[in-house]
């Protein structure tokens, strides 16, 4: 009797086993439809357009279009693109290829193999999407343009239902010859992580590193750049209601003609924007860019309004309260070291207050500092020639060894080491 209710139950399993990878193709089917059709509303510059979709037990056949619209000009691009789906049992992978080939025919880019584009998909609703790129090889003998890569990988791990994401690009080595100059690019890697906040508000971090960049050119100085990194990070604070962003560079050496300067940093960031009022203005923002890209007799007349809107929720957004600024630059050059800071701040008001404000800058307050070497202003003619106005002016005071500017803005008045500068309403 046991016996035969190990039979059963395996008999089960079997049946179950084989039946999910064909419940799991419908919930693909669907999750697809889902996020493309999210996609195209999110904006207006890539839109993916299902075709055909043939769905059986163990996989499916897929075709669609892509199209890419420049932002720019309104002109649009299509790609016919193919793509083999095979079921799992809890999940299924999309193998994407272009209908037209990844290289026009008779080209030679890839000379190793071909490009692989993957969509990797779960039934709880995450998904990985991998670009595989190999070697690439292109030159142009018409332009006597060359292209170089050592091939590279693109990534992005979507979960919690499209809510949060990872991103990972590695690319080991890229150069580009022309007649005018050459490039060469060393060790990029982007590495990205987001979490849907509210609306349209995402919080994460991220971090852009390139190791190296050299640059030559019959025109200008050659010049190397080593371990250029770009960090960024904004968090939600005050129970999600606001946010705080920076944006971090540091370069570890510059080196122009053979001479090195270096480490740089700049540092700038922004306090204290209230979730709602970013919303909005990200919303009115986004409505200008679809009209733009429609061809409507009537675009004129929308676009003064929706310029009246935008114009009301900055306003709106300045005067929830925020603060923005560069928290530290510092330059480092054989002279010397060249220092600044700046931060400007609005006050919070009232929601009345806030639909009866006019104008932002009368409630505007900051202070800047900025300092550098006098023997970076007299080693240097070019800079020199910039500076003696301002030292004639007071606007750049001599400090011991330093030339300083000191400055503060309150009620729309500029003051520079003492000089009182009346600024124009502007905002």
């Amino acid at each position: 009797m046991k016996f035969n209710k190990w039979i059963a139950a395996g008999a089960v399993l079997l049946v179950g086993a084989g039946a999910a990878p064909w419940g799991v193709g419908y919930v693909t089917e669907q999750q697809w439809q889902q996020a493309t059709d999210e996609m195209n509303t999110a904006q207006p510059f890539v839109r993916v357009s299902t075709d055909d979709y043939q769905r059986g037990i163990l996989g499916a056949e897929t075709s669609g279009t892509l199209t890419m619209v420049d932002p720019a000009t309104g002109d649009s691009r299509q790609i016919k693109f193919d793509a083999t789906v095979s079921h799992g049992v809890t999940g299924s992978l999309m193998d994407f290829r272009p209908r037209n080939g990844w290289q026009p025919e008779g080209a030679d880019w890839f000379p190793e193999e071909d490009p692989r584009l993957t969509l990797e998909t779960r039934v709880w609703g995450s998904a990985t999407i991998e670009l595989n790129v190999p070697v690439i090889e292109f030159d142009d003998t018409v332009n006597g343009e060359s292209f170089r890569s050592s091939g590279g990988l693109a990534r992005i791990d979507v979960g919690n239902m499209g809510e949060q994401a990872d991103m990972l690009v590695v690319w080991p080595e890229v150069a580009l010859t022309t007649p005018q100059s050459d490039i060469f690019l060393e060790d990029i890697e982007l590495e990205q992580e987001i979490a849907l906040l509210k609306g349209s508000v995402w919080t994460g971090r991220g971090t852009l590193s390139l190791e190296r960049l050299a640059l030559q050119s019959a025109s200008s100085p050659s010049t190397v750049m080593e371990q250029l990194k770009i960090g960024s990070q904004t968090e939600a604070v005050n129970d999600n209601q606001q946010l705080n962003s920076e944006l971090n560079f540091d370069l570890a050496s510059l080196t122009v003609e053979g001479e090195a300067y270096g480490p740089h940093h700049l540092g700038v960031f922004v306090d204290g924007v209230n979730v709602d009022s970013w919303n909005a203005f990200s919303e009115t923002l986004n409505e200008m860019q679809r009209l733009a890209l429609r061809d409507s007799a009537n675009n004129f007349e929308q676009q003064m309004r929706l310029m009246q809107r935008v114009t009301g929720s900055l306003q709106d957004l300045v005067g929830a309260g925020l603060t923005v600024g560069v928290r530290e630059l510092s330059l480092n050059t054989p002279d010397g070291e060249v220092r600044g800071d700046l931060e400007v701040s609005h006050p919070a008001l009232s929601q009345g207050e806030r639909r009866d404000l006019l104008m932002v800058m009368p409630r505007l307050t900051g202070n800047f500092n900025l300092s550098l070497p006098v023997a970076l202003a007299e080693n240097d003619p070019d800079l020199r020639m910039q500076v003696a106005p301002l030292v004639k002016q007071g606007l750049l005071v001599q400090d011991g060894e330093r030339l300083v500017m000191r400055g503060t803005l309150n009620e729309m008045v500029l003051d520079v080491n003492g000089t009182a500068m009346p600024l124009p309403p502007l905002l």
